[in-house]
Order: structure tokens, then C-alpha cells, then sequence
């Protein structure tokens, strides 16, 4: 018996504890909100962001019309995928390999994906 009080007396304690931690991060925690203009503005300044961010443009472009052209067909990605005759998990990498180095979707496949949201796919050089 004294050793179940004993075990019930440390658990206790240590749930205390553990309850008045939380509740000071609790009390700590205070969100600050994120002014995104101003933040790209400071990082503007920093030496090859302007350059870098630049160089992203064009990826950055091609993948907005690609989830805006989903979006507005109100798809969603496993619907994509039916409609391609693929997976969910290709359509998920596609939409991120615009956003990385591993290499690009072909024509084929973003006619595929175009025509999967009800669109045409056409490329123009400005």
C-alpha cells in the first residue's frame, strides 16, 4: 500500500510540474504577425536574394498556373490523377518539380494535366 501512495505521490508531482510548464508556455506564447512585404523588402537587401528570387520567377510563374488552373476547376489532385490515368503521387510531384532542380515535366504531360482541368496548353516566350 505504501508503495502505491509513494507511485501515486510521484505521478502527482510530476503532473504538477508538467501542468504548470504548459501552463507557462501557455502564458508565454504570443504570436506576432508576419508583414510579408516588408519582410521580402529587408530581404531585398541582402547580398544575391534579389538576384535569386529573380532567377525563380519564371517556376515560380508556370506552377501558379498550373494550381490556379486545378483551383478553378475546384479538382483535386486525386481527381487530377483520374483524369491523367495516374497517380496521386505523380500529380503531387509535379506540381512540386516546377519548384525544384530534379528535372521538368515534359509537354506531354502538362498537356495531359491542362487538359485533366479542363484547359489547353499553350506556351508563349515574352
Amino acid at each position: 500500500m505504501r508503495t502505491l501512495r509513494v507511485e501515486w505521490e510521484t505521478y502527482f508531482l510530476q503532473w504538477s510540474h508538467l501542468s504548470k510548464e504548459l501552463k507557462m508556455e501557455k502564458d508565454k506564447f504570443k504570436p506576432v504577425r508576419l508583414n510579408l512585404k516588408s519582410e521580402l523588402k529587408e530581404a531585398m537587401k541582402r547580398p544575391g536574394f534579389k538576384e535569386a528570387w529573380e532567377s525563380l520567377d519564371e517556376e515560380y510563374a508556370a506552377l501558379s498556373q498550373l494550381l490556379g488552373a486545378r483551383l478553378e476547376a475546384g479538382l483535386t489532385q486525386e481527381q487530377i490523377a483520374d483524369r491523367m490515368g495516374t497517380t496521386k503521387s505523380v500529380v503531387s510531384r509535379l506540381e512540386s518539380s516546377l519548384r525544384s532542380d530534379h528535372g521538368s515535366p515534359s509537354f506531354s504531360t502538362l498537356r495531359k494535366y491542362a487538359h485533366a482541368c479542363g484547359k489547353k496548353l499553350i506556351v508563349r516566350m515574352v
